[in-house]
């Protein structure tokens, strides 16, 4: 909503409003706690995308891995400029909100329900294959089906995520890999004859370019969950945002080269791109052994089913939000007796069912469908900066990112997006399985009333305007019309109240709206 001081209810997705056990609503989560919940998601990826990045840029993998970083560190200026001047929840959502349209805002959600389907479906799996690598008794598609289907049920009996918990996990998680580090880089060959070999070959007979760019493109899935934070800035104490993207960039910056230089210097290209899967707990057996090896398993499998649980939680409270906004039915507002939203729980499950089916199970399928809506996302988040710049001057900004930067980071993840799609071109059919009826739906929405409208009036015309059809038509136009809005406002200041009824009118089909006039206590200022 392009008013600085007139704003209506924000959708957001609040992935951690009802995860935070234990910590004071009014002081906020320190940096700490609020790394620890977006810091999991984020350093999962070092689990599958060193052997991702291996399969294409071959042993260029560390060259792109750290290319993805120069793009995080772009992005950091990008969410630190938007969410400080919009310090709500919502990460993409929010910024379109305030830039755009609420359809655009909403057809950026579509995306961001994708990526949190390919997160819960490849978290899962690359956790079942980690486990299967260490204690091979099952199978692992099924083992990733049940995984979910634990979670969905936990989801539904509302167990959920505590910061400290999650803090936890992370610290288990950091040190698992400084040990691995050390053992592994202790174990090097020292003639380094393994990387000397791996030197010699570039994947597929490719050329240096085609390496690099296709190199870079899967390897962007490393950078997926930055956003994360985003999410729940409200939860967090003031100042606390900015340093947890730039722990998450410190983490990310250091141990996915790191992870990736160690797996060149023990193993084969050929062997890491066959254990791709499970590459890290291979690393751990090379160097370690079992022992290392089992250890790293059982942390994968730990840190990878948080981030499972994570995308259940999160998509729930985007569900709930968009259907409260009446971008979805809400159909999917039902609660059980738990209070938590089963029929989310239930679709988001069988959407995670059907595209692990689809793709077979594939990580690099699942990883370019999870890149394409991770990276649009992206995208789209510093679109909105450069909307936000030219149409919200009026906003306070506490840090203002450069227009090379916007324009740099933009590129770069269209760039990943495109290779994305060169890679396979399966991978953006995938990818609009799921986006485009999911779009529909939200269109179907906005056109409620236009397609109601138009229902009356051909019943109008067929003079059949009293029947019981016609009357229930005009009764949910009448119902959807009559809902309320309410507009908070800062200043009386017409120019401010004109704008704010042009954008409920073009975004809203409510029409009526209750206005807040926030005045200070002072009697001076009455």
């Amino acid at each position: 909503m392009p008013v600085a001081e007139a704003v209506s209810p924000v959708p957001g997705v609040p992935t951690t409003q009802t995860l935070l056990k234990g910590a004071h609503p009014r002081k906020g989560l320190n940096q700490w706690l609020a790394t620890g919940i977006c810091g999991n998601d984020i350093t999962s990826s070092v689990l599958y995308v060193s052997g991702i990045a291996a399969v294409y840029a071959g042993v260029l993998a560390p060259v792109v891995l750290l290319a993805v970083i120069v793009v995080l560190y772009l992005y950091k200026k990008v969410y630190t400029e938007v969410v400080e001047a919009l310090p709500l929840n919502g990460g993409t959502d929010n910024c379109l909100l305030n830039s755009t349209s609420k359809f655009a805002a909403s057809m950026a959600a579509c995306m961001t329900i994708l990526s949190y389907i390919a997160t819960a479906v490849l978290s899962a799996k690359t956790a079942i294959e980690y486990l299967d690598h260490a204690f091979p008794y099952f199978d692992v598609m099924q083992g990733t089906l049940i995984l979910m289907g634990v979670f969905a049920v936990l989801a539904i009996i509302g167990i959920t995520e505590s910061a400290r918990v999650a803090l936890g996990i992370l610290v288990v998680h950091m040190l698992t890999l400084i040990a691995l580090a050390i053992v592994g880089f202790a174990s090097v060959p020292l003639d380094l004859h393994i990387f000397r070999e791996n030197l010699t070959t570039l994947p597929s007979g490719s050329g240096l370019l085609t390496a690099l760019v296709f190199g870079f493109a899967a390897a962007s899935l490393g950078i997926s969950g930055f956003e994360s934070s985003a999410n729940f800035v409200e939860e967090q104490r003031a100042g606390v945002f900015r340093k947890t993207l730039r722990n998450m960039l410190i983490m990310v910056a250091i141990f996915n080269p790191l992870m990736s230089i160690l797996s060149l210097n023990l193993l084969p290209l050929n062997d890491i791109v066959r254990h791709k899967d499970y590459l890290l707990s291979e690393v751990g057996m090379s160097s370690g052994g079992t022992i290392l090896s089992s250890v790293v398993a059982i942390d994968a499998m730990m840190v990878l089913s948080g981030a499972v649980l994570t995308a259940f939680i999160g998509v729930t409270g985007l569900f709930q939000r968009l259907a409260l906004d009446q971008s979805l039915p809400r159909f999917f507002l039902r609660q059980n007796r738990r209070g938590t939203y089963h029929r989310i729980i239930i679709t988001f499950f069988l959407l995670c069912a059907s595209i692990l089916l689809v793709t077979r199970g594939q990580l690099l399928s699942l990883a370019g469908v999870y890149t394409i809506s991770f990276l649009g996302v992206m995208t789209i988040f510093a679109l909105g900066d450069m909307l936000l710049r030219v149409r919200r001057k009026e906003l306070k900004r506490t840090y203002v990112a450069g227009w090379g930067t916007m324009i740099a980071a933009a590129l770069a993840t269209t760039l990943g997006i495109a290779g994305n799609i060169a890679i396979d071109y399966r991978n953006v059919l995938y990818f609009l399985q799921y986006f485009v009826p999911t779009a529909l739906v939200v269109v179907l929405m906005y056109s409620r009333i236009p397609i109601l409208t138009g229902s009356l009036q051909i019943l109008d015309r067929g003079a059949i305007k009293l029947s019981a059809l016609g009357e229930s038509i005009a009764r949910r136009i009448s119902a959807i019309t009559q809902q309320r809005i309410v507009l908070f406002v800062r200043h009386a200041d017409l120019r401010l109240l004109h704008d704010a009824m042009v954008y409920i009118r073009k975004n809203e089909s409510m029409r009526s709206v209750v206005v807040v006039h926030l005045v200070s206590r002072s009697v001076n200022d009455l």
